[in-house]
């Protein structure tokens, strides 16, 4: 096992890299409220992270990431524009893979800059690139606003459209959403005979649990109009999947992107600012006719990303999670800026990934 020292010492160094290009170093506490946590992704989180409580504080949780205690500094205190840099420990719970780190070292780069967005997106990627040095690694890249402007676009309710911006992360909640909506799935039968009946409350035993008759009436009249809701079209539901299956190298990409939107117009501006990202990769010397894009890339990361999202993988080690991501996250700004907001833009490396590979070159 790779000596922690040598780790720590090695996100040091790229920590250094990142204050050299002007970033502030930052620290932010091991414990969390998990209050926060739960109110942006739900109880889905507890799956994911360790939780503890305090007799003070209430629930706490070890930080599963830094990204958001650094945004809610940044929209706290912060100065604009702002670099900021960090290194130290995160912690994931994992259910299935007892090979797979529970805790390890991150180092990152935030950039919270509203003045030219897309130019962030480059500098970001194109700096965690290099502080990758000359490790054997694949890049991948997506946008997220691509398949989130698609389901803008789409011709259903609006309740339909939350339902669907909500579970983008969840890629099968999205699909049995999208079948479920299209007709193509039965309504499930426990759905079916609530709503058959005319009064739900008719011969039930007084209230219990903690959810009030009201609420519960609410989300059955939610459903009722769900039900009564006409099906999508065929026609969208073929267009989201023609959007979510391209993969392809950048510039082919946005011509394929391209010519979807001539039937689905939403996704126009989503795909000119894919483009004009493209072309700021370019002037800063990446080569974009070898890097991937796909549409579908970063739905499973933690659902801050809604717009440019990245990867970095080891060619050769199919075993390993990524060695580097990061993504645009300008909502959760929204979220935590209790009003404010700032386009903002990261990305993260595991320096233990990183030893490892250059150590078995």
């Amino acid at each position: 096992m790779m000596e922690r020292a040598a780790i720590r010492a090695r996100g040091a160094q790229l920590r250094a890299l990142f204050e050299a290009e002007g970033a502030q170093v930052v620290e932010t506490g091991i414990l969390q409220p998990a209050e926060v946590l739960l109110d942006l992704y739900g109880e889905d989180i507890r799956a994911r992270a360790y939780v503890t409580s305090d007799a003070l504080r209430g629930e706490q949780m070890l930080r599963p990431d830094f990204t958001v205690p650094v945004v809610q500094m940044h929209m706290a205190y912060g100065a604009e524009p702002a670099r900021y840099t960090y290194a130290g420990e995160v912690f994931r719970r994992q259910e299935d893979d007892a090979d797979r780190a529970n805790e390890y070292i991150q180092v990152g780069y935030e950039v919270f800059d509203r003045e030219n967005p897309v130019d962030a997106d480059a500098e970001v990627f194109t700096l965690i690139r290099r502080a990758l040095g000359d490790a054997p690694l694949r890049a991948a890249t997506g946008d997220i606003g691509v398949l989130m402007a698609a389901v803008d676009g789409l011709q259903t309710t609006d309740a339909r459209k939350a339902a669907l911006r909500r579970h983008i992360w969840r890629p099968r909640r999205f699909r049995a959403l999208i079948d479920r909506y299209a007709g193509r799935a039965p309504v499930p039968p426990a759905r079916a005979a609530l709503l058959s009946v005319s009064d739900p409350f008719d011969g039930l035993p007084p209230e219990i649990g903690v959810r009030s008759q009201a609420e519960v009436a609410a989300r059955v009249a939610a459903l009722r109009a769900d039900a009564e809701a006409a099906p999508l079209a065929e026609r969208d539901v073929l267009l989201l999947d023609a959007i979510l299956s391209v993969r392809e190298s950048l510039p082919n990409a946005i011509e394929h992107l391209r010519d979807i939107a001539v039937d689905l117009p939403a996704i126009d501006p989503a795909v000119e600012r894919v483009a004009a990202r493209m072309r700021a990769l370019e002037k800063r010397g990446v080569d974009v006719e070898r890097l991937d894009f796909e549409a579908s890339y970063g739905r499973t990361s933690m659902e801050y990303y809604d717009g440019f999202v990245f990867g970095f993988y080891a060619e050769n080690r199919a075993d390993l999670p990524a060695v580097a991501t990061g993504g645009r996250y300008d909502a959760l700004t929204r979220v935590l800026g209790q009003g404010a907001e700032i386009p903002a833009v990261g990305g993260v490396i595991r320096p233990g990934l990183l030893l490892e590979l250059e150590g078995s070159k």
